[in-house]
């Protein structure tokens, strides 16, 4: 989810937590309890300073082993322990460790429901696990939960009830969501009259509740991309891969290897120019007004030697300045 998510997520817990009698009982421990769920809401999110290194690393690094297993019970004893330093060693850690904990595992757990996804297996598998349910700002979760601290902030209700409610609620929300993800992709191949053998099809959440991106994978490596809108299936581009020496070249270039290790749905071309070629691979399941935003650009010479990269979010315009900076 994005940052202002987290965030709500944070204060959201720290809500709840009141329904705790040992942290409803004692103001300082409701106290540390409150800055603990707003910094494990955060916490795995901190692996962002990796874009002091370059682009790269953090694309290729970002919500992986920060958002692992043993990441999980890193954050939320640092957290716990900073805390506890803080208050002296007076507050009873188990309670304020179980509600450090609790906010950290559901940053990572909503991170799972998005496209971009995570490596929550770790250290038992490097797989990124996406679910394409969740967009990453999704208004429901976020204006439920700005409703629910805006009462508690100004003493309009009881939080042992309103957060109860907001979390029961949100979890019958996750759950529609899902039984609607799944049983759409499970009739996909229905509502496409150019389905073939051995297409296959991703799902990918709008920040609408009943729009939805499509993109479709043939056998053959060509993709297709559309939307689900209004009950029907369209598509509106298409991609084919190409085959050439230079992007066979570009697998090998660290900025593009980062690149690829996130997405299994990058397509390249290449551009021959005078002073070499522009390898450009675009990510298919991110297409916005016309262009894919999210590329990983490689210039070379005719020796295929390295003259600029990019890796990241950009338009075409900002894209080419970039490169121009890097390669001159």
């Amino acid at each position: 989810m994005d940052s202002g998510t987290h965030l709500v997520f944070g204060l959201g817990l720290a809500g709840l937590a009141t329904i705790d009698p040992a942290v409803a009982s004692d103001q300082t421990l409701y106290a540390a309890v409150l800055v603990g769920t707003v910094l494990g809401s955060q916490a795995p999110d901190m692996d962002g300073v990796l874009r002091l290194k370059s682009n790269a690393a953090y694309i290729r690094n970002h919500r992986g082993a920060s958002h692992s297993i043993p990441a999980v019970a890193l954050w939320t004893i640092a957290i716990t322990l900073l805390l506890e330093a803080i208050f002296r060693f007076r507050l009873p850690w188990v309670h304020l460790g179980g509600w450090v904990l609790l906010a950290v595992c559901v940053h990572v757990c909503s991170d799972l429901f998005n496209t971009y996804g995570t490596q929550a297996a770790r250290p038992f598998t490097q797989k990124w696990i996406s679910w394409n349910i969740i967009h990453i700002f999704d208004p429901v979760i976020f204006v439920s939960h700005l409703i629910a601290i805006t009462l508690w902030a100004l003493r309009l209700g009881d939080p042992t009830i309103i957060f109860p409610l907001l979390y029961a609620f949100l979890i019958v929300y996750y759950i529609w969501r899902t039984v609607t993800h799944r049983s759409l992709q499970a009739r996909l191949f229905r509502l496409d009259p150019d389905h073939g053998e051995g297409d296959r099809y991703i799902l990918i959440p709008t920040i609408s509740l009943y729009d939805w991106n499509v993109v479709k994978r043939r056998p053959d490596g060509r993709f297709f991309i559309g939307d689900f809108r209004r009950g029907k299936l369209r598509w509106i581009d298409s991609a084919k891969c190409e085959e050439h020496p230079a992007i066979d070249r570009s697998r090998n270039d660290p900025s593009i290897r980062a690149f690829l290790y996130f997405s299994s749905f990058a397509c390249a071309d290449v551009q021959e120019r005078a002073w070499g070629y522009e390898v450009r691979w675009s990510d298919v399941r991110y297409r916005h007004r016309k262009q894919y935003p999210f590329v990983g650009v490689l210039l070379m010479d005719k020796e295929y030697k390295t003259l600029g990269s990019y890796v990241g979010w950009l338009s075409d315009e900002r894209l080419q300045k970039r490169l121009r900076m890097n390669t001159y």
